[in-house]
C-alpha cells in the first residue's frame, strides 16, 4: 500500500459514506428519508473515522488537500508530495460518488427534488453570500485543520509515511468534523475539503441523472479556496504560537 493507493482508497471511502448518508436522508423511498442533519453529521464524522482508520498507518490519513496544504505549510509534510496527494485525494472522491450514485440510483429516479439529489454529490449555500459563505468554510477548515496540526505526528521513517492525523487514532478526528458539522455547518454545508466537494461536483455534471440540478460552477470556488485558505491560517497561527 502506497501513500498514493492509500489516500484514494481512504478518500474514496470517505466520500462512499459521507455521500451515502446524504443520499440515505434526502432520496425519496430510502430507510432513512427524512433523518435529518443529526444523521447527516453524525454519518459524515463516522465516514471520516473509517477513512482515518484504513489510511493512517500508510499516508497519514489527510484525505483532504487543505490538510495537505495546511501540513507542508507548517512544515510538517514534504512540499513534493502535496501534487500527488491532492490528485489521489481527487480522483478517489470522484469515484467514491460515483459509487454512491450506482448504489442509491433507483432512489434517485424517484426523487423529484433537483437541489435534493445535488447535495449528495456536493455542497450549495444555505444563503449565497460570496463573502459569508467563504468565510463559513474559512472557519469550518480552520478548526479542522488547527485540530489536526496539534495531534498530529509529523514523523517520516523508511518504511511508511506517518504524517498526519493518524498519532492518537482515528477517533478524535471524527469527533472534530462531527463539532463542526453540528455547530458551523449550517451555512454552506461545511464542505470544509476541496476534493470533498469538487470531485463530487464534477461526477454530477457527467452522470445522467434526470431532472438535474445546475451544477453551480459559479459557487465551486469556495468550497476550494475556503478550506486552503483555512488551512493555511491555521498552519500560520500553530507556527506563530509555536
Amino acid at each position: 500500500m502506497t501513500p498514493f493507493i492509500s489516500e484514494f482508497i481512504g478518500t474514496a471511502i470517505l466520500i462512499l459514506l459521507g455521500g451515502g448518508v446524504v443520499a440515505n436522508v434526502l432520496l425519496n423511498k430510502t430507510n432513512g428519508n427524512n433523518g435529518g442533519w443529526i444523521v447527516i453529521t453524525t454519518g459524515w464524522a463516522l465516514a471520516v473515522y473509517v477513512g482515518v482508520v484504513i489510511t493512517s498507518p500508510y499516508s497519514g490519513a489527510h484525505l483532504n488537500p487543505a490538510v495537505s496544504i495546511g501540513l507542508a505549510v507548517a512544515g510538517k509534510f514534504p512540499w513534493k508530495e502535496v501534487p500527488a496527494y491532492i490528485f489521489a485525494q481527487l480522483i478517489g472522491a470522484m469515484l467514491g460518488s460515483f459509487f454512491v450514485w450506482l448504489m442509491y440510483r433507483d432512489h434517485f429516479l424517484v426523487t423529484e427534488d433537483s437541489a435534493a439529489k445535488k447535495a449528495v454529490f456536493c455542497t450549495t449555500p444555505a444563503i449565497k453570500n460570496t463573502f459569508s459563505n467563504l468565510l463559513s468554510e474559512v472557519l469550518g477548515t480552520f478548526v479542522l485543520v488547527f485540530s489536526v496540526l496539534y495531534f498530529s505526528d509529523a514523523s517520516l521513517t523508511e518504511t511508511q509515511t506517518t504524517i498526519g492525523l493518524g498519532s492518537l487514532g482515528a477517533l478524535p478526528v471524527a469527533f472534530v468534523v462531527w463539532a463542526i458539522g453540528l455547530s458551523l455547518g449550517g451555512t454552506t454545508g461545511y464542505a470544509i475539503n476541496p476534493a470533498r466537494d469538487f470531485g463530487p461536483r464534477i461526477i454530477h455534471a457527467l452522470l445522467p441523472i434526470k431532472n438535474k440540478a445546475p451544477n453551480g460552477w459559479s459557487y465551486a470556488f469556495i468550497p476550494i479556496l475556503g478550506p486552503i485558505l483555512g488551512g493555511c491560517l491555521a498552519a500560520f497561527l500553530m507556527l506563530l504560537l509555536s
